[in-house]
């Protein structure tokens, strides 16, 4: 046999002989502990004024004045725009001579019915005389009210020629001068030609585009900072106005447009400019947090287990047993309906919602924490609640009894985080633990349910990264089966 052979012999048993040893376990212990967890959504979007006016003409001829330019601010009924005024002033000059003449007619007629009444009782003129007087007479008075409406119009349409300010704002665009002749006046609603485009950018709005997998988190309300280039040191305050139900897909990326509403102070933030907003999520000050490496979910359970050396049957066994001694407390006495209900007895008056007898804070009614419970099912949440509404929550939270914690832990839940398994050190031993998570910040996950600061939890490698590794050691395991005397046991 060639030396060289030989030695890829040895070297493939030695390396299967390796591979074959029993691998301590890998991973890390680390405690549970007390954090600060901050959690916001970042998006790029354009600063838009909230409300757009179109100035048009309802008269036409040519443009004689135009007293503003882009960027005035103009005042509600501010002239904007003069066009000649000769054809409608003379059609008001005719409307009036009409009106004259019809005024005349009407004296003459009333004055001529007059004569034959007084005719018609002596039996001088015949009674279909008498009734031709009358119809001259109606007919004076209908043509005498048609030219009032007539005069009316007619001014109507001389007056349209000064083009005035709807409301108060600022001019942002304009697309005609001094010299154009308006021949497309306005005779409908989407009729007629643009002259200038007006906004109030007191208040404006930024349309942001947000990533699918951040739109759950985020609920009208949310304070909101936005910063743009203009003003890099300077950022500005504003809050979530709405979320636009029709997502968009740009670049196989789907997104939600997100509306933020801004207080635009001095007039700083223009129409256009790029801003970048960030939506606070949530923020949590000294609460119990793990690794969110730590967190296994039902799927990858059996992959941790092996590697811990545990029977993965008898570590699904235990964490239904942990499931189900968690769920009794809640199951007991729970009331059929969904809607808060309070109770009031020897004990301490209580407020039941969804299933939990919840303690009412010292200082406050039962009506307002129904109040405050409602608010949350019919608003999003904790984040939808006021300020006096959220000082009862954490009253609620801090010294409300564990009910009414594990209220505000269920809603956290709901909003942010989910249920999990976690392997704890308990007894020397490594135990599945299942935990509800509250707000995360894709490094840490809050804590509301399952663990306590005594505990210390397990990092394991991921069921991919396990899987890649059983893929390796079972190729390397096929590729020495080839070699001439080797056997796999």
């Amino acid at each position: 046999m060639r030396p060289h052979a030989l030695m890829f012999l040895a070297a493939g048993l030695l390396f299967v002989g390796c591979s074959e040893e029993k691998q301590a376990p890998v991973y890390q212990l680390v405690p549970v502990s007390t954090r600060n967890i901050v959690v916001s959504a970042s998006a790029a979007g354009v600063i838009e004024p909230i409300l757009t006016v179109d100035i048009k003409s309802k008269a036409s001829g040519e443009l004689l004045e135009m007293r503003v330019d882009v960027g005035d601010v103009v005042e509600p009924g501010q002239l904007l725009v003069k066009i000649d005024p000769r054809v409608p002033s003379n059609a008001l000059r005719q409307a009036q001579a009409d009106l004259d003449v019809a005024k005349a007619s009407l004296t003459n007629a009333q004055a001529q019915l007059r004569r034959a009444e007084e005719l018609f009782k002596t039996q001088s003129i015949t009674e279909t005389e008498y009734e031709q007087a009358n119809l001259t007479a109606a007919n004076a008075r209908a043509q005498l009210i048609r030219a009032e409406r007539n005069g009316e119009d007619a001014q109507i349409s001389f007056e349209d020629t000064d083009v005035r300010a709807p409301s108060r704002g600022v001019i942002i665009q304009k697309n005609v001068e001094v010299g154009t002749v308006i021949s497309s006046a306005v005779s409908n609603v989407g009729g007629g030609a643009v002259l200038l485009q007006m906004a109030n950018l007191d208040t404006i709005q930024v349309r942001a585009l947000v990533d699918e997998t951040d739109i759950g988190k985020i609920q009208p309300g949310m304070e909101v900072t936005v910063t743009v280039e203009a003003y890099l040191n300077r950022p500005f305050q504003g809050r979530v106005l709405k979320i636009e139900p029709q997502a968009l897909v740009q670049q196989n990326v789907t997104m939600f447009p997100v509306l933020v509403r801004i207080a635009n102070q001095n007039d700083m933030l223009k129409p256009g400019m790029n801003a970048e907003v960030e939506v606070h999520i949530g923020e949590r000050q000294n609460v119990l947090a793990v690794p969110v490496a730590a967190l296994r979910t039902d799927r990858d359970v059996a992959s941790a287990a092996a590697v811990l050396g545990l029977e993965p049957q008898r570590v699904q066994e235990q964490i239904t047993e942990a499931r189900q001694l968690a769920a009794r407390p809640s199951q007991e006495g729970t009331p059929t309906s969904g809607q808060p209900t309070s109770t009031n007895g020897s004990k301490a008056e209580t407020v039941s919602f969804m299933g939990r007898e919840v303690p009412v804070p010292e200082g406050y009614t039962a009506e307002q924490v129904r109040a405050v419970f409602t608010k949350m099912q019919q608003g999003g949440g904790p984040q939808s609640l006021s300020g006096a509404d959220r000082a009862i929550l954490e009253k609620m939270r801090g010294s409300g009894g564990g009910q009414g914690r594990r209220q505000q832990q269920s809603d956290d839940t709901a909003l942010f985080g989910g249920n999990y398994i976690v392997f704890a050190m308990r007894n020397g031993e490594a135990t599945p633990v299942p935990i509800s998570t509250g707000l995360t910040d894709l490094d840490y996950s809050e804590v509301v349910r399952g663990l306590s600061a005594a505990d210390t939890v397990l990092i394991m490698p991921s069921a991919s990264l396990l899987a890649q590794q059983q893929e390796f050691q079972e190729r390397v395991q096929q590729r020495a089966g080839g070699l001439p005397g080797v056997s796999r046991n």
